[in-house]
Parts: C-alpha cells; structure tokens; sequence
C-alpha cells in the first residue's frame, strides 16, 4: 500500500456500493426521525425529538415490540449457540457420516422464510398440525397447545423455528474453529490428565472464541431481522403477542404512512442492535482474555 498509492483504488467500488445501499439510508432515517413525513409527499415538518419522546412515553405497542424482540433474542442466541456448538463438536471428525449429517442440518438454511414460515405454521395448527397430532397419539395430550395462537408462548414457538431454522449455519462456524484447534494440544493435556470438561473449558473453548463470537453476533443479528418469519406465521399477533422491531416499523411506516415516526423506530432499532452486539464482544473477549 505504501509502494503504490493505486491499490487504494479497489476499496472504490465497494465504498461506493457501501455509501449508496447502507450509509446515505442511514442519514436519511435519522434526518427523517425528526420530521412527520408521510412517504407519500413532498411535504413535512420538523417535529424535533417528538417521535422520540411518543416512542418512550406514549407507544405501547413500540415497548412490547421490544420487550418481545429481546425475548425472541435470548432464547435464539443460547439454543441456537448451544445446539450448534453441540452438534460441531460431534460432528467435528470429517468422516462420510458426519459430512452427510452436517449438510442435513445445514439444508433448512437454504430454504426461503416464507416456506419454512409456511412449513411450520401447518405443523403448529392445532387441529390438523403433526406436532399436537404426535402428542395424542403417544398419551401426551396435556402437552398439546394452540402453539400460534396462545398469547404466552407464540414469540417461543417461533423462536425455536428460528433456531431449527439457522442452527446448522452456525454448526459449520463451530466446525471450522474447531478443526483449525492443534491436535497436540489436545494431546497435552490428555499426558496431564485433564478431564473432557477441562480440556473443553481450558483449551477448547478459549480457541474457538473467535468463532463463538461471530455466531453469537450474527445469530443476534439475525433474531433482530426476523420479519419474514414471523410476519408471513403471525403478522405480528395474537394480539401483537409476537410484534418485533421490525414488524412494527413496517407496519408503521407502509400501513400507516407516518414514515417519519417509523425513521425514529429504526433509529432506536439500529442503536439496540449496536449496543447488544458491542456488550456481546465486551463479555465474550474478557472471557477469552480470562482464559
């Protein structure tokens, strides 16, 4: 980079790409969280923090979109890092078993939201779904629920579909970290007597902390971005029992035309997002550095 001040010509195109779909629509929102446009006219008006104090003070519906966001986020991010971090350390070996295993569960990934939403909205109904169907036939009717429909558990019931969803892309993640490991560590600690727990803790687990980093980041991501899932299941109900952020603003901004207050709503969106994701790094680097 030094010899040739030319090669700072290939970060061109991607700067461009970047400022064009991600930074000026950035500045737009937030310069449109202070107006009451309609996204229909040419018109508005500045309103301050207006739409900001409303969405603290006033919306309702904006802090149970919240509350169900965070929801859905915890129970995505530990399943989702559980059970793929599980199934990579069993799947770890590159024998014909475990390769065909780790593109089975890879499979659902490449499938569409609206089919998998479609899929597992069949398989939750109540009358006619396998899942309540497979609890009766084997004495378990007391386990049957109206899995979408009952206020206390659709955000759940989603979320494992969620889960079941992305599992297998952040099983290739694990994998990965988990394969670049020494064998000769594993080895050494094995000479010193360690146990599978702390060769885990001690050796495993601090090495593949970069990997455990990005899934736990992206999964959060991910369950923040969740719009299409839960609004081609739900659309948001029962009775905005599993409205999210983003659900909202779409409803927001499209249904209702106040774009302007939906500009504020992704402002705030995007500032939950940084902040959970910069405390996740924090905690998870300590954690390595600890160890």
């Amino acid at each position: 980079m030094k010899q040739s001040k030319w090669l700072y010509l290939f970060f061109v195109p991607g700067l461009i790409f970047y400022s064009i779909f991600f930074i000026l629509p950035t500045i737009s929102a937030v310069f449109y969280s202070f107006t009451d446009w309609d996204g229909l006219t040419t018109n508005f008006n500045f309103v301050g923090f207006e739409n900001y104090t409303n969405l603290v003070t006033n919306d309702s519906i904006f802090i149970k979109s919240m509350t169900n966001n965070l929801k859905f986020m915890l129970f995505v991010v530990v399943f989702q890092t559980l059970f793929s971090l599980v199934f990579a350390v069993l799947l770890v070996k590159n024998t014909k078993t475990n390769i065909f295993l780790r593109a089975l569960y890879f499979f659902p990934t490449i499938l569409s939201s609206v089919s998998v939403a479609f899929i597992w909205s069949y398989m939750y109904d109540p009358n006619l779904g396998i899942i309540n169907n497979l609890f009766t036939s084997v004495g378990l009717e007391m386990l049957a629920n109206n899995w979408l429909g009952d206020q206390n558990i659709a955000i759940y019931s989603i979320a494992f579909v969620q889960v079941w969803f992305h599992t297998g892309q952040m099983l290739i993640i694990f994998v990965a970290g988990l394969q670049a490991i020494p064998e000769d560590l594993y080895e050494v600690a094995k000479i010193e007597g360690a146990s599978r727990w702390q060769t885990f803790s001690k050796v495993t687990w601090p090495l593949i902390a970069p990997a455990a980093t990005i899934v736990v980041a992206y999964t959060t991501i991910q369950s923040f971005k969740a719009f299409d899932l839960i609004y081609a299941m739900t659309r948001g109900g029962p009775n905005y029992a599993t409205e999210i952020l983003a659900t909202h603003i779409y409803t927001t901004a499209f249904r209702s035309f106040k774009f302007g207050y939906a500009s504020a709503e992704s402002v705030i969106f995007m500032l939950v997002i940084a902040l959970i994701t910069f405390l996740q790094f924090r905690v998870l680097r300590a954690n390595r550095v600890e160890n």
